[in-house]
């Protein structure tokens, strides 16, 4: 899992960078590498953590 990734905590909002089609998410949980996000428009996801690097979004869309 990347540093950045393990920062993140259940309510912080982000972004995929490869889906941005996804739109903004929210971190329901991040347990051992495995983050899943409610994302606006795709739903809950499941992301492995070691493949991907989540951005964080700071302030409101």
């Amino acid at each position: 899992m990347s540093d950045l990734n393990a920062l993140l905590e259940p309510g912080m909002l982000v972004t995929h960078p490869d889906r941005p089609d996804w739109g903004m998410g929210q971190v329901q949980s991040n347990i051992g590498g495995r983050i899943t996000v409610n994302f606006r428009e795709a739903g809950k996801v499941v992301i492995d953590g070691r493949r991907v690097t989540l951005m964080p979004v700071f302030g409101s869309e």
